[in-house]
């Protein structure tokens, strides 16, 4: 073994006296010396580090020491640096020097060191590296440095560009702990990685730290005696040295189970159909399963609004590859099919990866499938969301509706994809496969034989591609096993795709049923690259290796899934060379096809080395133990087989094909190299001889460990096995995946550390993290440097150049990235940034997978009686050797320990979690040609033994034996303290649990605790002569690792398997002292997992004690069993269990609650027995159940000792037994409270006159004597809480403000005396109002002031959701904010610019943030839209409306009475443990209080202080209490629907104790977002009836009625709540009208009864509106008006002001309730986890020895308005010609304009038929009437109407309020031709053009930008407006122009003056003039003739006339010229 050892001698010159600490590192593996205790001038550290080394030293390689002051308390300070480059050792092999070292700013200091460094080399194999062996060892291989270690380096430890004389600055900190915390954590072997340590002597815990910002800092948790961590997944998983890998610590294969899975799609409505007066219906796909929306007839954007689910049991790869497809279909009916419009398709797993797993009223683009070039079709709006279970949807608010009319915006696409996506066509090329399996039966192959007289192969294969929704599939070749297609599968789809998976299955072609071989997904994101350097989809061409079953032939295989690619394959099946391809189509080009069928074509065929050269590899593995083999399998002789493709398969791999045979003979060998054969080694002579491979061990007869489990006795001779097989060289592409996945192993552990240290709150988290960055950045830079070689080797792809060049982008920029969080990295925003550092931890995994397999990976099966039974898969990657350290495979050349599992479904739930045999495998796989290196990594020790064989050359064949003659024998001590939380494996709910432990070949158990779930088994287990066979100091450096599992005694049958933990020993070889800081161990928790899921906690401690020469003499001695009774068991030494203080531990004891029955039984006399640390106390007993289910004695206590150290502390058990006749007890159920820490009271602070400091429980919640804290009060209050100074506060509010009470926030620091006015002043508020006024005059926003009497219950419901929305908007806008902020700020520190300085920059950086902001831009002007469009409206008054439970927001109203959940009865075995719910028996109401027990006498001391109540001071009593409970239901929302239609019926039923309100008849029809708008009033008595159940159930008019949903709440906590969860107090104290004060008391009665209740001073009102409690002082108005507007005086506003800034209060104050509606999911327990709907409610309580409230208020829903529309047609014009005259072909058109409102069924109306317009004038004076229901507030049109002529009741609908107009051409014989169309939405819709000649498209074009009008507001409009129709191209062209006027008014108006149809009575329009043509033209020919020729030749005729005038004049004067002339001439 090479190494290179470095010996520091001494430091001298140094400055001042104190104690010295010395780091040296190499290739990054940092190493400590021992402290150099009080050293004045001179530390002699004398000390040797040796670093073993795999490859040879490079001359540019670093050495670096750093000396540091060393300090106990503080970090140490680092006192220089010295850098060296060891080229002169490298050459020479030795080197003594002297040198001084640098210090932080690269100046030479004094200080020197001394030291001998030598270079030991393997011997006289320093001449053999050049002789080219090693053809591939790239030149770079300077600084490699091994990534195993926990040690950070820093940024330029690495690489020849540090010059000699560089420091390096500030190292980088990393916690090594040498005194282990507790927690420190398993992370196995993390703690020394110094090879030398042993010579350290005892020295405190060792911090290597950065200390840059040099603060005094304590090791919080580094010198405490007694901390903790819990050591998390990595614990074990850890490592350091590099023999040893990390186990897999889950078992179960968690992909290929069925999960639930609920899809649900809202189909809105439609938009710009393309098509003419068509009849639209939306048809929804999901997989096989499809439904339709109703038809809506004759429109082109049809209003839906139908909701649809679909359910689905599939495991979720299945899931996610289904495609939603929306199509529109025109015409659909009964008879026929309709004609497809266009189609939307996209993946389930697209929008399950969306934020909230959803797409919420997004517009679908369609484009049509048959073709192509049409672009797009229209646009659907719609809801998509997937429910997996346990995930909850939250419905996210909408902004105002008008931002959803903006569909370009609003595209159904994800983040990041065009809206123009183009066409593309996918090419998938299909080569060849090799390596099938038979698929068929020998006996069918031998009958064949004997008739053909030709043995042929036994399978037919195809290949068949998916890829969204549609199917390919190749020829099938007859009976091949190596089939070759060359055809490629085009699939035309648009780009980029919304489907992600690329599905490629081979199958076997039979005639009774295809069946899969084998099936490779290709995901669509892994092969391409969507960044501004990206790449298209490429692949290939490369092999893909498929896995499945087993490969014997079996008729009914069982593991039939795997081969269709459900779980993880347990053998290698096949392998297939294919290359995918996309090509973007130009859809402008002529020849292009237009389909997008599926087409299938033969392509070229490829050379033998696109794919690469082959090469021989060699895999080398060693079973260095075979352990914990299962029972079941028998005991028949057991081997090993390991198998990489079809080599080394010996039962069923491949049988060889005949076309191979043929070829031999006549002497060709050159398939040699392609054959997927085992042993295929009879053509070779290479350099080692006849190397057959030996694929599997001999076999061996088990020997039992104990009951449950074998080991083979692998002991000194451990088996070895060893394969050559051939495969492509695409090492490179394996490489760069292992760079990545170790930098994110790294980034894994160190982020697990981090949380690890926030979560047991130790200090500095920061410092770990920066450090992890740090890590990060030097890893990236690192890929980088390595990634980009061997970049021309042959069958290099395109993916392969392209995936280098993107991931080295990828890295650099992550790189940077961290360097820059790095700094960023402060103590408050620690957890901020470890959230995007977990996105780099994503970002690399998702990169270091590689799409393009090469080679194989490799399987390991235990065969017994040459069954198959157990295999484990190990990726080739993991195991691949390079030269170069970071490139090889983490578990290459290293003993990891392998859990083999059952296969295929066999390993699912139980059977699957018993381990079947645990094996310590040491695998090697490396080109043949390096195989020199293979059995470096093992252990050292061994001799091998060669097969027995002749023939020369032989030093190189393998070894079949390795024999180790160095054993070790160890003491290995397993202090087994305690667990908790355990897995409940009886039926009454708890467990037997006892622990067995397993090292090596041994196993012991602890004894069994019965009846527990946290068993305390204080038991010490000593395995006695463990031998471990290797080097000691390998061993010390990597033990094996220990496992633990957990099972359930049982009376009779087997102990049941419940839970499983990994840990590794601490090990003390036997020249160590036993001693600090390493011994005695600390307690450390280990998780403890059962499959995949987390199984409880194990508390121990594992020591491994070498013992040496003098025997176990020299071992620590054991203390003898101390406590007799508990017989020979040792417990757990005093130096590692934990140090104890006594607690006092008080139990309030209120009630039982919901008790099942048990055995049948009802439970009578329940008592609740508390026990903590084996104390405890009972609770008085309940004589009768029934009658009175509270306890008689409030309060009990009991002492106990608990360990100082809270995280250590026991969990408390709480019981509940039923005393039954004759003294028998039956346990009822039990709960666990794990964590105590919630209960521990801690004193109040007297010094701190801050009140939020007052006495409280850790968790917020308060203890009643001191006062209470707040609630977990969510956003929507913290944004408004006070900081509460001392002193006084006056808080001013007046009644009128117009400001929103949102905006009231005032922030003050929390100690400063301040007066805060809270609101505006009087002036103000004046000026306010002004401004509003103004704004009416000028404004166009005209608004009516609201009239006091049209408020009702449901405006204020309206205004508040408008307010809720607004917050929301606020929140995300500031959000968005604030992410710009931060990104200004990182730009900045990049730049140096310091945040002053940005607004003077501010522009330029602006630019570099273009793309980034606009998004989130959008977002902000949305929410500034929506504050500043909003009109300031009238004064609501506003209730609080919560989208979750009323209790998440205030913690569960737990603030002094807890409800702990009894649990009975075996957990279930689902993957969540999501079925306990069914556990649930009872509840047990109380509470607990912990405190160290002498309590300070203040507390007793005070005033009332009542010593039987201990701290639960003023609780109210427990008796009986009647109740009116008051249920208000508002509505309910996306129900599921419950009938075939789609639809539900939903009615409400109210269940509260023995009484059940139905409200059956007034079920709401076919409808699922009922409003119910109902009050329910019942009668209660306090504790029975304390559980109220809403349910919403759907009527069926036949059978029984189904429940959809139902919703559960807890009144009694609620009542007894200090949030006064009764009534919710209201913004505003009014007696009458919408806003009438509901409760029953006054809030001044309410708060008199607070103010003593909290022994508060006051309330004192003052003079002028003032009021002062406690210390603070509130004004606000004192006066109110009754019915009749008399004003009088009261103090009711003033106390209300109080109420409502209660929470101001010192000591008591709290945040009371305000009046709400709350929405609550509705759950159905068949579905469980997913929600069903949602309702909105809110609960009024009212106790009956009170005075009784009024009636409850009205809230039924609104009634529609009745109105009615009048529109008069007046003219239309340019209206465009469709007839052809049939004499004169003359265009012309005989015009009629049809409307409607509410749908063209219901009430179309035409006018008369203006024939024969020439000019498209029609004039008409016609008039439509439309009367409607309409509803206000939602904007909606009502109507009722029956759904078809079968339906029992009529269907409500709501429609938004949009008018059609239609212009038509009339035709006598065929069916009328549609024209032109407008459709005006009443509420907003443009306003007309005065003439025609405005009238233009853009009024419809530019709609957005043109101001709206409402003809609500308006009531008449008239105008010109467009009519419009799309072209052939998908244009919008005019078709013509209408003046119309609308007038709106209300029923009553209507009935005053009513007007007729058409041209009728009363009212009538006079007769329009119509040109006399508009008649027929055989009625007079002469006047038509006229019309006709004038009309068309009109200026041709004047022309003519104009001409013939001109001649004339010409001709008279050229007439008479000559006699003018002559007269002239002679003068006549």
């Amino acid at each position: 073994m090479m190494s290179l050892v470095v010996h520091l001698k001494t430091v001298a010159h140094l400055r001042g006296k104190g104690d010295r600490i010395a780091k040296v590192t190499f290739r990054g593996l940092p190493l400590c010396s021992r402290v150099a205790e009080n050293c004045e001038e001179v530390a002699h550290f004398n000390e040797t580090f040796r670093w073993p080394i795999a490859s040879r030293l490079d001359e540019n390689e670093m050495l670096e020491i750093q000396v540091y002051n060393y300090s106990k308390v503080f970090s140490n300070r680092l006192v220089g640096t010295f850098c060296m480059v060891l080229q002169k050792v490298a050459e020479e092999g030795h080197l003594e020097l002297t040198d001084t070292l640098i210090d932080d700013n690269n100046t030479s200091i004094k200080t020197s060191v001394t030291i001998d460094i030598k270079y030991q080399q393997m011997d006289g194999t320093m001449g053999m590296w050049s002789d080219g062996e090693f053809l591939d060892v790239p030149d770079d291989r300077d600084g490699m440095f091994s990534f195993e270690t926990d040690s950070l380096l820093s940024g330029q430890s690495h690489g020849s560009r540090t010059s000699p004389g560089r420091s390096l600055q500030g190292s980088i900190p990393t916690f090594r702990k040498a005194g282990r915390g507790v927690f420190s954590a398993m992370k196995l072997g993390k703690t020394k990685s110094s090879k030398d340590d042993h010579k350290r002597g005892d020295e405190p815990a060792v911090l290597v730290m950065e200390d840059l910002d040099k603060k005094a800092m304590r090791l919080a948790g580094m010198l405490e005696p007694d901390t903790i961590s819990m050591a998390s997944v990595t614990a074990v998983t850890t490592n350091v040295s590099n023999k040893r890998s990390k186990p897999d610590i889950k078992m179960e294969p968690s992909s290929g189970r069925p999960v639930d899975y609920q899809i649900s799609i809202t189909v809105i409505e439609a938009r710009q159909l393309i098509g003419l007066n068509m009849d639209p219906v939306v048809c929804v796909e999901v997989g096989d399963d499809k439904k339709y929306t109703s038809m809506k007839e004759s429109t082109n954007c049809p209003y839906y609004n139908e909701y649809f689910v679909f359910d689905f049991h599939v495991p979720p790869d299945v899931m996610f590859d289904k495609v939603i497809k929306l199509s529109v279909i025109h015409s659909k009916n009964l008879l026929r099919s309709g004609t497809l419009v266009g189609t939307f398709k996209m993946d389930v797993g697209t929008v399950y990866s969306q934020p909230e797993h959803q797409f919420y009223h997004k517009w679908a683009i369609l484009s049509d499938p048959d073709d192509i070039t049409a672009g797009c079709k229209g646009y659907v709006k719609c809801d998509i969301a997937v429910v997996g279970k346990g995930d909850n949807i939250k419905t996210p608010h909408k902004a105002n509706e008008t931002d959803e009319d903006d569909i370009e915006g609003n595209l159904l696409l994800p983040e990041g994809i065009p809206a123009e996506r183009q066409w593309a066509r996918f090419y998938i090329k299909i080569h060849r496969a090799e390596g099938l399996p038979k698929m068929n039966t020998s006996i069918m192959a031998n009958v064949k034989k004997a008739f053909i007289g030709e043995n042929r192969d036994l399978v037919d294969p195809y290949v068949q591609v998916q890829f969204s929704g549609q199917k390919g599939k190749t020829s099938v070749q007859k009976s091949s096993y190596e089939p070759i297609w060359n055809e490629q599968v085009i699939f035309t789809e648009q780009f980029p795709p919304l489907c992600k998976r690329i599905k490629v299955q081979i199958r076997d072609s039979d005639k009774v049923n295809d069946v899969a071989i084998g099936t490779h997904f290709i995901d669509l994101r892994k092969i391409s690259n969507d960044g501004d350097k990206g790449f298209l989809p490429t692949l290939g061409p490369a092999w893909v290796n498929m896995y499945g079953s087993t490969r014997q032939y079996t008729l009914m295989d069982e593991h039939q899934d795997l081969n269709d690619g459900l779980g993880e394959g347990v053998s290698f099946r096949a392998r297939l060379l294919i290359s995918v391809a996309v090509e973007i189509l130009d859809t402008t080009s002529p020849e292009i096809i237009c389909s997008t069928e599926v087409q299938v074509e033969p392509v070229s065929n490829i050379s033998e080395s696109a794919t690469g050269k082959m090469e021989e590899f060699f895999l080398f593995g060693s079973f260095l133990e075979a352990t914990m083999i299962d029972r079941k399998i028998g005991d028949k002789p057991i081997n090993f087989e390991i198998t990489i493709g079809n080599y080394g398969n010996q039962i069923d791999g491949v049988s060889k094909s005949s076309s191979v045979k043929k070829k031999k003979k006549e002497g060709e060998n050159e398939e040699e190299e392609n054959e997927l054969i085992q042993n295929s080694s009879e053509d070779e002579d290479e350099e080692d001889g006849d190397l057959t491979s030996v694929s599997s061990t001999p076999p061996m007869k088990p020997f039992t460990t104990d009951r449950n489990y074998f080991h083979l006795p692998y002991f000194e001779k451990k088996p070895c096995v060893y394969i050559k097989s051939w495969w492509q060289d695409q090492r490179r592409r394996l490489y760069n995946s292992n760079m990545m996945d170790k930098i994110a192993d790294k980034l894994e552990e160190g982020l697990n550390d981090v949380q690890e240290i926030i979560k047991t709150e130790k200090a500095f988290p920061e410092r770990r993290l920066r450090g992890v960055l740090e890590e990060l950045s030097v890893g990236c830079s690192r890929y980088v440097t390595l990634a980009n070689k061997d970049v021309n080797l042959a069958g290099r792809t395109k993916l392969d150049r392209e995936r280098v060049k993107s991931s080295m982008r990828e890295m650099d920029s992550m790189g940077q990235q961290a360097k820059q969080i790095r700094t960023q990295v402060k103590k408050n925003t620690v957890k901020d940034k470890l959230r995007l550092v977990q996105n780099f931890l994503q970002r690399l995994r998702f990169l270091a997978d590689e799409p393009q397999h090469c080679i194989p990976d490799v399987f390991i099966w235990m065969m017994s009686n040459n069954k198959r039974i157990a295999y484990a898969r190990i990726p080739s990657k993991d195991i691949l050797y390079s030269m170069v350290d970071e490139e090889t495979g983490k578990d290459c050349g290293k003993v990891k320990a392998v859990f083999l599992k059952l296969p295929g479904k066999k390993g699912f739930g139980p059977n699957g979690w018993t381990v079947q045999v645990k094996l310590e495998l040491y695998l090697w796989l490396g080109l043949n040609k390096n195989r020199k290196d293979f059995l470096n990594g093992l252990p050292n020790g061994f001799e091998e033994i060669k097969a027995p064989k002749t023939g020369p050359g032989l030093q190189s064949v393998p070894p079949v034996t390795l024999i180790y003659n160095m054993k070790q024998v160890f003491q290995l001590r397993a202090h087994m303290y305690q667990a908790r939380s355990l897995f409940a494996a009886d039926s009454s709910g708890l467990s037997d649990p006892f622990a067995r432990v397993f090292f090596s070949a041994q196993s012991q158990v602890t004894e069994v605790l019965n009846e527990t779930l946290c068993p305390t088994w204080d038991q010490l287990l000593v395995f006695d002569d463990v031998e471990l066979f290797g080097e000691a100091s390998e061993l010390r450096d990597d033990p094996p690792i220990i496992v633990v599992e957990f099972y359930d005694q049982d009376t009779v049958g087997k102990a049941e398997f419940i839970g499983r933990t990994f840990a590794k020993p601490t090990i003390k070889m036997c020249d160590e002292p036993y001693g600090p800081p390493r011994f005695p161990p600390q307690l450390e928790y280990y998780q403890i997992y059962r499959g995949n899921s987390t199984a409880g906690e194990l508390l121990a401690a594992f020591e491994l004690l070498q013992i040496g020469q003098g025997g176990r003499a020299d071992l620590p001695p054991l203390e003898g069993p101390t406590e007799s009774e508990r017989g020979p068991i040792l417990p757990v030494p005093l130096g590692i269990r934990p140090v104890l203080s006594r607690y006092r531990i008080e139990v309030l004891f209120w009630g039982l609650r919901d008790l099942k029955r048990i055995n049948l039984a009802q439970v009578d006399r329940p008592r609740v027995d508390i026990e903590c640390a084996g104390r405890g106390v009972q609770s008085a007993l309940i004589q009768n159940y029934k009658k009175n289910p509270n306890f008689s004695t409030l309060v009990k206590w009991f002492e106990v000792d608990l360990p100082e150290n809270e995280l250590l502390h026991p969990p408390l058990n709480i019981r509940v037994v039923d005393c039954r006749a004759f003294g028998r007890y039956i346990l009822v159920g039990s709960h666990a409270v794990s964590t105590l820490r919630r209960f521990i009271y801690s004193p109040p602070d007297k010094s701190c006159n801050n009140w939020a400091s007052a006495a409280k429980l850790m968790n917020g919640y308060m203890v009643l004597t001191n006062g209470c804290s707040h609630a977990r009060s969510s956003p929507s209050y913290s944004s408004r809480t006070f900081s509460r100074p001392a002193g006084d506060i006056a808080v001013n509010l007046e009644a009128e403000s117009p400001i929103r009470k949102m905006d009231t926030v005032v922030k003050l620091d929390a100690m400063s005396d301040a007066v805060v006015k809270v609101d505006m002043s009087e002036e103000e508020s004046d000026k306010e109002k002004k401004k509003k006024k103004k704004k009416k005059k000028g404004g166009v926003e005209e608004e009516e002031e609201t009239d006091e009497r049209v408020l009702d219950w449901w405006s204020k419901y309206f205004a508040s959701i408008e307010t809720l929305k607004e917050n929301l908007r606020a929140q995300e806008a500031a959000q968005a904010e604030a992410e710009e902020r931060e990104d200004l700020e990182m730009v900045a520190e990049a730049t140096d610019i310091r945040p002053e300085d940005l607004h003077l920059k501010g522009s330029k950086m602006k630019e570099r943030f273009k793309e980034k902001k606009s998004f989130k831009d959008k977002k902000k002007s949305h929410a500034a839209d929506g504050l500043e469009k909003r009109p300031l409206k009238a004064r609501v008054d506003e209730l609080m409306v919560y989208n979750k439970e009323l209790e998440y927001e205030y913690g569960n109203f737990e603030d002094w009475l807890h409800t702990f959940n009894l649990y009975r009865g075996k957990a279930g075995d689902d993957d969540e443990h999501a079925l306990d719910d069914d556990r649930i028996v009872g509840r047990f109401k109380g509470s607990l209080c912990m405190y160290k027990v002498p309590l300070s006498q203040e507390i007793t001391r005070e005033a009332g202080y009542d010593p039987n109540m201990g701290m639960f001071q003023s609780i109210p009593h427990n008796d009986p209490i009647r109740v009116l409970v008051r249920v208000f239901v508002v509505r309910a929302t996306d129900l599921h629907p419950a009938d075939i239609n789609g639809k539900a019926d939903p009615y409400v039923v109210i269940k509260l104790g023995k009484s059940e309100i139905k409200d059956k008849e007034n079920y709401i029809s076919k409808q699922l977002n009922p409003v119910f708008g109902k009050s329910f009033d019942i009668e209660a008595t306090f504790p029975m009836e304390s559980m109220l159940t809403v349910s919403v159930y759907d009527w069926d008019l036949v059978g029984t009625d189904d429940l959809i949903g139902e919703t559960k709440i807890d009144l009694e906590n609620r009542f007894y709540s200090k949030y006064r969860a009764t009534c919710g107090i209201a913004s505003n104290y009014s007696l009458h009208g919408y806003n009438i004060w509901r409760d029953p008391m006054k809030p001044s009665q309410i708060l008199a009864k607070f103010c003593k209740e909290g022994k508060i001073d006051g309330p004192h009102y003052g003079p002028g509106g003032k009021v002062k409690v406690a210390n603070r002082i509130f004004t606000g108005p004192t006066e109110i008006e009754d019915e009749n507007g008399l004003k009088k005086q009261t103090e009711e506003h003033l106390a209300l002001i109080v109420l409502n800034h209660w929470e101001e209060i010192p000591r008591v104050g709290c945040k009371l309730v305000p009046e709400h509606v709350e929405t609550r999911p509705l759950l159905n327990l068949d579905k469980p986890g997913i929600e069903q709907g949602r309702i909105e409610m809110w609960v009024d309580m009212f106790p009956m020895d009170m005075p009784a409230p009024g009636p409850a208020i009205d809230i039924s829903p609104r009634k529609p308005k009745r109105y009615e529309l009048r529109v008069i047609i007046w003219n239309t014009d340019e209206v465009i010609l469709e007839d052809d005259d049939y004499f004169t072909g003359e265009k012309s058109s005989d015009i009629f304009v049809r409307g409607w409102l509410k749908g063209q069924q219901e009430d179309k109306q035409d006018t008369d038929v203006h024939y024969h317009s020439l000019t498209g004038e029609g004039n008409f004076n016609w008039r439509f009437v439309f009367p409607f229901d309409y509803l206000m507030a939602e904007e909606k049109i009502v109507i009722s109407k029956k759904e078809s002529m079968f339906s029992w009741d009529e269907t409500e609908y709501k429609i938004p309020p949009r008018l059609t107009l239609q212009v038509w051409d009339a035709d006598h014989f065929s069916a009328d031709d549609f024209l032109g169309a407008i459709e005006l939405d009443l509420n907003r819709f443009p306003r007309g053009a005065k003439t025609a000649k405005q009238c233009t498209l853009d009024m419809i074009r530019n709609e957005q930008e043109l101001p709206t009008i409402s003809i609500f507001k308006q009531k008449r409009v008239k105008g010109w407006w467009p009519f419009v129709a799309r072209d052939e191209n998908d244009e919008m062209e005019l078709t013509g122009k209408v003046e119309a006027e609308l007038h709106l008014v209300t029923a009553e108006e209507a009935e005053k003056c009513p007007v007729g149809l058409g041209r009728n009575e009363p009212d009538p329009l006079e007769k329009p003039n119509r040109p006399d043509t508009s008649l027929m033209w055989f009625l007079g020919p002469l006047k038509s003739l006229r019309y006709f020729i004038w009309h068309n030749y009109r200026w041709l005729i004047l022309k003519a006339l104009g001409l013939i005038l001109l001649l004339l004049m010409l001709g008279l004067f050229l007439y008479s010229i000559p006699g003018y002339l002559v007269k002239k001439i002679l003068g006549a």
